[in-house]
């Protein structure tokens, strides 16, 4: 069991969305990086689908009953292990960690916002339309269909025998995106678009959160104020009558009537999810055939890194 000792700026429940009710209204939710969070998984021996806790800029104080094994991925954090005899550790992200009874202090997310959480066993929520994600606008799926609180106590649905007096991790580490800080986001402009976004730098505005990365820059001009509502997804571009752009994250509605700037591929949505108020961020143009291209590079780097995790995890390899 872990129990919330302080929940930090907003900790939620995500694991890889909900699919398959977008036709009804509901949103997709998950992971705002479902490859963070499928890799964080992968590190404690999870499937890849298991819920996860979603950190955002300051992460939780937990406390452990009993030894577990656990990592986090995404944006480097300030953690701290007190033992339950008082003693106090570093801990690493990026890598599997195995901790005796006691509380993790996490502090605050550096290079990026957000970070994600695996505990080896799963964390044991109900199901709801087929995913354990929080729907905060829904108010559903996750715990209670909020961001959690102190006093919050979570159950580890199939915990592994773990047995440790002190924290264990390997030397090694992984970094998915290591190459790629500072990029330009590549987006498929669409047909219809009226403006751009290339060619100028945005800041992203404090008013964005798991709905969508708010811009802020010189305004684009409006020539189309309102369209016929038509499906948006995660990734989606759009321009409201202010003329600052709003990209579309994982919470967001399934349809909209704002114009259409483009379309964020889908090698690019996780880096979104690092984006904090205040940052500077450009925006490329590509094509379909581009953006395909990224994709299946992306998708054939993330099985190579679960590759070496699987081979060094079947050693035993902490060393």
């Amino acid at each position: 069991m872990l129990q919330v000792v302080s929940p930090g700026l907003l900790t939620t429940i995500q694991d890889g969305g909900r699919s398959g009710w977008r036709h009804l209204g509901v949103a997709q939710c998950g992971a705002l990086d479902a490859v963070a969070a499928a890799l964080a998984n992968r590190l404690v021996g999870n499937a890849v689908g298991e819920a996860v806790l979603e950190l955002t800029l300051q992460g939780p104080a937990l406390r452990f009953e009993h030894a577990v094994r656990l990592a986090i991925c995404g944006a480097r954090v300030r953690a701290r292990f007190e033992s339950a005899s008082g003693a106090m550790y570093t801990i690493e992200s990026g890598r599997p960690v195995e901790l005796p009874a006691g509380t993790l202090h996490i502090g605050a997310l550096r290079d990026g916002a957000r970070a994600w959480l695996a505990v080896a066993g799963g964390l044991d929520v109900p199901m709801v339309l087929g995913s354990r994600s929080a729907d905060l606008r829904g108010g559903f799926g996750g715990w209670d269909g909020r961001a959690l609180q102190a006093g919050d106590r979570l159950v580890v649905r199939d915990p592994p025998s773990i047995v440790c007096t002190q924290p264990r991790m390997p030397k090694w580490w992984i970094d998915p995106y290591f190459d790629e800080h500072g990029m330009p986001i590549r987006y498929v402009p669409s047909p219809q678009a009226d403006a751009t976004l290339d060619d100028r730098a945005w800041q992203v505005g404090n008013r964005s959160n798991r709905q969508g990365v708010r811009l802020e820059g010189a305004s684009l001009g409006v020539v189309r104020h309102e369209e016929i509502s038509a499906p948006v997804a995660p990734g989606t571009v759009q321009l409201p009558p202010d003329g600052q752009p709003i990209v579309l994250l994982a919470d967001a509605q399934t349809v909209g009537g704002y114009p259409r700037l483009g379309h964020v591929v889908a090698a690019d949505l996780p880096r979104l999810a690092q984006l904090r108020p205040g940052d500077t961020v450009r925006f490329q143009s590509c094509d379909t055939k581009t953006a395909t291209r990224l994709a299946c590079a992306a998708r054939a780097r993330v099985a190579r890194i679960a590759l070496m995790i699987d081979q060094q995890l079947l050693r035993g390899n902490f060393g």
